[in-house]
This record gives C-alpha cells, structure tokens and sequence, in this order.
C-alpha cells in the first residue's frame, strides 16, 4: 500500500470515529440532564424517543410505507403524553388502538408477517416507553433505579463487545447477528453483574427499592437483565435482517438510529417496570 492509499484509509476511519464522538458529546448531556431532572424534561425526552423508535420500526417493517410510519409514531407519542398527563388507561387505549389501526394503512405487499411486526412494535416500544416513564417517576428512588438500569445495560453492551473481540469462539446467533458470540454474552452478564454489586454497595438503598435480597440480590437482577438487554438487542437485529437494512435509520449521525442505541434498554426498562409492578401488587 502506497502512502498516499494508506493516508486516505486512516482518514477514512477516522471520519466516522470523529461523527460518533460528535453525536455523542452532544447528545448524552441533553439526555442525561433529561433523566436527571426528571418530571416535564424525561416527559418530553420520552415523547421524542418514542416517537423516533415507532417511525424507525415501522419503516422497516413497512417497507417505509408513509401512513402507517405516521400513525405509528403519532400514536406511541401521543401515547406516552397521555400517560405524562396522568392517563395510563387512555394511553394503554390509544397504543391498542394505534397497533389497530397502523398495519390497517399497510398496502398488501407488506403481508401478514409484516403487519403483524409492526402491531407488535407499537404496543412494545409504547409498553417499554411508559415503563421507562413508571421506573422514573418512583418516589425518592426513581433517578436510582434508572441510573442502575442504565449502568447495567452500558455495562453488558461494552462487555459482550470486549469479550467477543478478544476471546472470539464460537457463534451466538448467526442467522440474526452474525457478530455475537457466546463469549461476548458471558461477557456482557459478567459486567452488568459487577456494576450491580457496585450500584448495591455504594446505594444499599436499591435493594430496598427493588425488594432484592441485598447485593447478592441485585447482582442476580443485573445479569437477568443483561439477558433481557442481549434479546432486545437481538430481537432488533432480526428486524434488520429480515428487511435488509444495515442502521434502524439514520436519526444520529455515526450511530444509525435510535433503535440501534436502545435495543437493550427497551426490552430491559419494559421487563424491569414489570417485575416492580408485579411487585408492588403482592404488597
């Protein structure tokens, strides 16, 4: 390679590097600050992403198809506002109402199967999104069991990614993420565990606020959500394959779109309000 040749690859490389890097400065103190601040700020940032997620699902599993990407993302924004507004049942309504009416729009090359993903897209991402929402607005723990939920799904992400480069070894899934490998889950649970029990000794708290058995509790919760993170992550990547797209979209620049950050903490916010819910309903 000449050095001309080998300048331009590097520049090349280095060009999406420096893209990623810009979005991220960006966009991680306006999100952050959001969750931080709770109330109106995680309220409208929730409205955003969920309406951002419910136009990039239904573009792909419509085939881009105009009506139904607008009822979708119409219907899941609109959806998580009413909830915002203290309407959980006219929300829960409008998402079913909205996972009706969306694949209705669909013209009859779209099929079954793909009326059916984008049906379950909507309730999905409105559940996960309204969860999101629930886990927030939690008296007194409520920025604590975001800030751990958040930690763990970062930590199994950039541990399946380590492990899975450096110890490689045999394939996940190959028919939906060709990348992964067994190695890269162990990784990521062993992660989400360690920032658990990180998250549990410095906040004891949390247990309390989960209704965990103390750290070795939490531990335990962090990796079967670092399984839930993993599945969300793979269940979007199915998606992708099925209709042949590289990125969710195209919303963040040097990330793809939305989807393609949050994946795993769709699936995981949805499971983990859940289990709370589920919880509270026993007391």
């Amino acid at each position: 390679m000449s050095g001309a040749t080998a300048r331009r690859s590097v520049r090349a490389d280095v060009s999406p590097l420096r893209t990623r890097v810009i979005s991220a400065l960006v966009m991680a103190p306006l999100v952050l600050g959001a969750l931080y601040l709770g109330g109106v700020f995680t309220d409208l940032l929730m409205i955003a992403v969920g309406a951002g997620m419910a136009f990039e699902w239904a573009r792909l599993t419509t085939q881009g198809a105009g009506s139904a990407v607008g009822v979708a993302a119409l219907g899941v924004g609109v959806g998580i506002l009413l909830y915002a507004l203290d309407r959980p049942e006219m929300a829960a309504l409008l998402l079913l109402l909205t996972a009706l009416v969306a694949p209705a729009l669909i013209g009859r090359g779209a099929g079954l199967r793909g009326r059916l993903w984008l049906a379950a897209g909507v309730v999905y991402l409105g559940a996960a999104c309204l969860g999101f929402l629930f886990l927030r607005a939690r008296p007194e723990v409520g920025l604590l069991l975001i800030g751990w939920l958040i930690a763990v799904v970062w930590a199994t992400d950039i541990g399946a990614y380590a492990a899975g480069k450096s110890l490689g070894g045999p394939k996940l899934l190959v028919r939906v993420s060709p990348n992964k490998t067994w190695a890269g889950l162990v990784g990521g649970l062993a992660s989400a565990v360690l920032v658990s029990v990180l998250v549990a000794a410095w906040q004891p708290e949390l247990a309390h606020a989960t209704r965990l058995p103390g750290v070795a509790g939490v531990a335990v919760a962090g990796a079967l959500l670092a399984l839930v993170a993993q599945a969300g992550d793979l269940l979007e990547s199915a998606l992708k394959r099925r209709v042949g797209a590289k990125d969710a979209s195209g919303l963040i620049p040097g990330h793809g779109g939305l989807l393609d950050r949050a994946d795993g903490l769709v699936a995981a916010s949805l499971v983990l309000a859940l289990s709370i819910t589920a919880l509270d309903a026993t007391v």
